[in-house]
């Protein structure tokens, strides 16, 4: 696949919120080492409550021992359209402040942000992502061998756009049907 295709919003906003979508279809070409450092920093920038910063990201590129570790945490189901995708990641919060020890109500929040900017700037450069929340937690911390400190929310694959004809059903039609949204009147009230 060449080119996205955009969604028609109805109202004016900016295209590269447009253009963000999370394809199954991926090549499998390796995305610089450089470029990926981008997609992170850009995560690093996001607001965050008290300036914590309470994300944490772990990734591993195809061919290797660690993306053979996270892959094996996806539900089967995401196993199967995203065996030769270039990069997987693992996405946590850490859910008590540094500063203080205490609970960190809003570190699940803060991920999202930064998860929201990581595939603004992933999309931004021709790279895509599609995060996911099929996957075995207990297995993902068990591999890693995290903190307990550490809360993983979601999986996730970086690469850039794939023939959509090669993936297998129901992967190929999901892949083709047209993006839809709520409409505002379903998830915004004015008081």
């Amino acid at each position: 696949m060449e080119a996205i295709e955009l969604t028609e919003t109805g109202v004016d906003i900016h295209q590269l919120i447009k253009e963000r979508w999370s394809p199954r279809a991926f090549s499998s070409k390796k995305i610089p080492e450089a470029l990926l450092k981008e997609i992170f920093t850009a995560a690093s920038w996001a607001a965050s409550a008290m300036n914590e910063q309470p994300w944490h990201y772990i990734y591993a590129e195809n061919g290797t021992e660690g993306f053979e570790k996270l892959w094996s945490c996806l539900n089967p189901t995401n196993q199967i359209w995203t065996k030769n995708v270039p990069v997987i990641f693992a996405a946590f919060y850490h859910q008590n402040y540094r500063l203080n020890g205490k609970p960190n109500r809003a570190a699940m929040h803060d991920l999202g942000m930064a998860n929201a900017q990581l595939l603004l700037q992933a999309t931004s450069t021709g790279v895509y992502g599609h995060l996911m929340g099929g996957f075995d937690s207990g297995k993902l911390t068990e591999t890693l061998e995290t903190s307990n400190d550490l809360v993983p929310v979601v999986m996730g694959v970086l690469g850039y756009p794939g023939d959509p004809e090669k993936l297998e059903e129901p992967f190929r039609s999901r892949e083709l049907k047209p993006r839809t949204r709520l409409s505002l009147d379903e998830f915004v009230e004015k008081v």
